[in-house]
């Protein structure tokens, strides 16, 4: 099985998954996934998509599986085969706010955990690092943001939606007056930069 990361927009694959996407037979992926994929895929390749990521490990040995933005930045890098990653999300958010990945520290609350993202957030940066985070719509970023101030630390807090799409955006603000995500695909970058 390969595992590979379609980046987190379009055009953000690398040379190595768009060969291996050219050769591939049997295709599974979100329907995200298969968009940015597609035009790489040859005519008789066979392409499903999934809903239950949980059996993904079943698949036959040959298969292709696609991860959105790099498989290991909360991705399917977990199942056995061959990992092929993508451009994340946090590397996107870092260029364009020139932070080095050096600084950041990555705390995943998406679909899982976000009591725990919370509490992580507020570790890392009293260790003085800048926080990443990756979240959902679920997420409450005004209790975020409520725990934030209690620091009493510079902080900045930059919303960054749609990384590598036409409609990306990112507003920086500080934290006394933090930007709101809109719903969607969007990540927290959290700290003093």
């Amino acid at each position: 099985m390969k595992i590979i990361g379609v980046g987190c927009g379009p055009g953000l694959m690398t040379e190595q998954a768009i060969k291996e996407l050219r050769a591939a037979r049997n295709v599974y992926g979100s329907e995200r996934a298969i968009v940015l994929a597609r035009p790489f895929l040859a005519p008789s390749c066979r392409v499903k998509s999934i809903d239950d990521f949980k059996s993904l490990h079943q698949l036959p040995k040959d298969s292709v599986v696609l991860s959105t933005g790099d498989p290991m930045l909360a991705g399917l890098g977990y199942l056995q085969g061959e990992v092929i990653p993508g451009i994340s999300s946090l590397q996107i958010a870092t260029a364009r706010l020139h932070i080095p990945l050096s600084r950041v520290a990555v705390v995943v609350a998406h679909g899982r955990g976000h009591e725990k993202g919370m509490i992580d957030t507020v570790e890392e940066l009293r260790r003085g690092k800048i926080v990443f985070l990756l979240a959902d719509p679920k997420f409450d970023t005004e209790e975020l943001y409520i725990r934030l101030r209690r620091l009493v630390l510079p902080l900045q807090v930059a919303v960054c939606e749609n990384l590598g799409y036409p409609e990306e955006k990112i507003t920086v603000a500080p934290v006394d007056k933090p930007p709101s995500p809109a719903a969607g695909l969007y990540s927290l970058v959290i700290g003093n930069f």
